[in-house]
């Protein structure tokens, strides 16, 4: 926080915003942590974009540390906040529609939200195959293309997808398949009687 009050650029912003989405997930134990976390996130992602407006990665981690906030605030709030990160996700993409990330947010979005409120598992799974295609090795992304798969009765490309997770050699983001994509990938396998 303080090299972000000392150097304001929205580039230490941004950072600052996926550090604190990264120490929410990874480090805050409590719930309280998390929040805060992912509220400083927020914080700073949305002085980024006020800073630079064009900046695809500002709005990007503005929405993910909103929909985290949400997520973690609980299913009412998490519906409140739905517009302000679908806003988010649109911007990213017609910002910089080669943004992977991006297509992992809005996935996981759709995934998430129940069918009656917008979700949808179709838009899903597209959003994941696209992201996929742009970052082959974002291996968060081909979990949650898995479950959405799961989800919709298509276990044997489940289970394929969940192979290369585990198999991959050159993840994206080796620190989220150690710690977060390898063992969600075992524990789905494990579901659909596979082996990990």
């Amino acid at each position: 926080m303080r090299a972000a009050a000392s150097d304001p650029r929205p580039e230490t912003l941004t950072g600052l915003a996926r550090v604190s989405f990264i120490w929410g997930d990874v480090r805050a134990t409590t719930e309280e942590q998390k929040l805060d976390a992912y509220d400083r996130g927020r914080q700073a992602a949305q002085r980024a974009v006020e800073l630079a407006p064009r900046s695809a990665s500002a709005h990007f981690w503005y929405a993910t540390n909103t929909a985290r906030w949400g997520q973690t605030k609980g299913i009412v709030r998490s519906l409140f906040l739905l517009p302000e990160v679908q806003r988010g996700i649109d911007t990213v993409l017609e910002l910089d529609p080669t943004f992977a990330a991006v297509y992992s947010l809005a996935g996981n979005v759709s995934y998430e939200v129940p069918g009656l409120l917008g979700g949808d598992l179709a838009r899903a799974e597209a959003m994941f195959r696209k992201g996929l295609e742009l970052d082959p090795h974002f291996t968060g992304m081909r979990v949650g293309l898995a479950k959405t798969l799961i989800k919709v009765g298509r276990r044997a490309e489940a289970h394929r997808e969940l192979d290369a997770v585990l198999q991959d050699k050159a993840p994206s983001n080796p620190a989220d398949w150690t710690v977060k994509d390898v063992p969600e990938a075992r524990r789905l396998l494990a579901s659909l009687g596979g082996k990990s």
